[in-house]
């Protein structure tokens, strides 16, 4: 395009469509960079370094409902377990225990070998072994 047909255009009314092209480009602009922004502070919410900042010696251990707004939880803080009641604005601490002892973890099973039913056997067994000494631990016994 020249400068003669510009200037016949902006005299014959194309010069209001132009303005409104460059503000439409303007206006997606504007709105591209508000987006980015909002992405960027969502992420920063979302994956912070603050995130976790307050949760590094506090861990909620258990917690369960006594009433329509009372629970008791068990919060562990500094290798001791605080058992709080909470419910109406405050929080009444109820006793101190000491953290139970972790169990060993057990060995894993060895690899299973041999035949499809000779496998099936090996898992079979391996289930039932299993699903036993859980029922102790629970104070059921599976025998």
């Amino acid at each position: 395009m020249n400068e003669d047909t510009l200037r016949q255009a902006s005299e014959a009314g194309g010069g209001d469509s132009i303005g409104l092209l460059m503000m439409g480009k303007t206006a997606a602009s504007l709105l591209v960079v508000v987006a980015i922004i909002l992405a960027c502070a969502w992420l920063l919410k979302r994956i912070g370094p603050n995130r976790r900042a307050g949760t590094q010696h506090l861990r909620v251990v258990a917690s369960t409902p006594v009433g329509q707004r009372e629970r008791v939880v068990i919060v562990e803080v500094a290798d001791r377990w605080l058992v709080l009641g909470v419910g109406g604005g405050q929080v009444t601490r109820l006793d101190t225990l000491e953290p139970p002892a972790t169990p060993d973890a057990e060995p894993p099973p060895p690899p299973l070998a041999g035949s499809f039913a000779s496998r099936f056997a090996q898992a079979l067994k391996q289930n039932t072994t299993r699903g036993a000494v859980r029922g102790r631990r629970n104070g059921r016994d599976r025998s």
